[in-house]
């Protein structure tokens, strides 16, 4: 199993561990620079927090990694708002702006986003140690394989305890936990919470509408194709990045999109009940202006063909 362990601000710490509500909300653990990028860990993999050295040194927590965006501070503000760890969007730039010891610093300037959920705080007496293999000069973190570590390493043991082994830590790791933790079945989660889901199909669909093409930000909206009340989760191929006013003609099924070609379908209601819709009609049969890079990511045949035949409209 995959581990990180990310150096953490004292104020993000205090400010997160303090909320009551955090429950499964998405925590947005942000790097002030978008150039570092993150390819450490995976989907489902563990991020371990440490309080810097001076600032007690410790394994202070940990969250389940969902994925690793670029965003401006306004839509990280907007989509994660407390849980940025900061209490108002001001203090977040001011906060940004310190890191990057720069005089004023713009609400569209871009971060990175290593996007968290159940995240977990350690009470004082449960923190743990410092690993012993860690560096004074590293800054952003490290990574870890479980594979490769004693039961008694910190960071195994900070393993155990965020997945509530009780009270008192084992000497040895249990046989359920150790296929948890070593074997094939790792400790996943299948799906975004629902921020996550929000940054991940902008970036996926590089902050552009689907279908138009539109990349004014404030319009654009993910989408689900398969909505939750039917069933439906928050996962990349789950979701379109749509411009408003396409987002509320896809929902009520007055445009829909082929399940294996991506191209733009409008129904014939659309003229039959307004009389109009002739800019979309001349779109019809258009593949997708944008679509995202990784082909697991892109719409699902399975998810569209259900809109097909569930909500598109057909002639009345």
């Amino acid at each position: 199993m995959k581990v990180f362990v990310g150096n953490t601000d004292r104020d993000w710490i205090r400010l997160l561990s303090s909320r009551a509500d955090l429950g499964d909300a998405n925590v947005n653990f942000w790097f002030p620079s978008p150039n570092q990028g993150f390819s450490a860990i995976r989907h489902g993999d563990l991020f371990l927090f440490k309080s810097k050295k001076h600032e007690g040194n410790q394994l202070v927590g940990a969250g389940v990694f969902e994925d690793f965006v670029r965003a401006r501070v306004l839509d990280a503000w907007e989509w994660f708002g407390l849980g940025n760890g900061v209490p108002t969007l001001d203090a977040f730039v001011e906060r940004l702006r310190r890191y990057r010891k720069v005089d004023r610093l713009p609400y569209d300037a871009e971060i990175g986003c290593v996007l968290l959920r159940m995240v977990e705080f350690f009470p004082d007496i449960r923190r743990l140690p410092t690993p012993p293999e860690w560096k004074d000069e590293i800054v952003k973190g490290r990574g870890y394989d479980t594979d490769l570590l004693s039961a008694g390493h910190p960071v195994v043991r900070a393993v155990v305890q965020f997945l509530r082994t009780g009270e008192e830590l084992p000497d040895q790791i249990p046989a359920y936990l150790r296929e948890q933790m070593f074997g094939d079945a790792k400790f996943v989660v299948p799906r975004l919470g629902q921020e996550a889901f929000k940054a991940v199909i902008a970036e996926n669909y590089h902050h552009r509408c689907a279908i138009t093409g539109e990349k004014v930000r404030p319009v654009l909206e993910a989408a689900h194709i398969l909505p939750v009340a039917h069933g439906g989760i928050h996962r990349p191929d789950n979701g379109l990045l749509l411009r408003s006013d396409m987002h509320t003609l896809f929902d009520r099924g007055y445009i829909g999109i082929t399940p294996t070609k991506l191209e733009l379908v409008v129904s014939p209601r659309l003229r039959e009940e307004f009389g109009n819709g002739d800019a979309l009609y001349a779109m019809a049969g258009s593949s997708l202006r944008n679509r995202p890079d990784h082909r697991a990511d892109r719409p699902n045949p399975e998810f569209l063909e259900w809109h097909q035949e569930t909500v598109f409209l057909k002639s009345a």
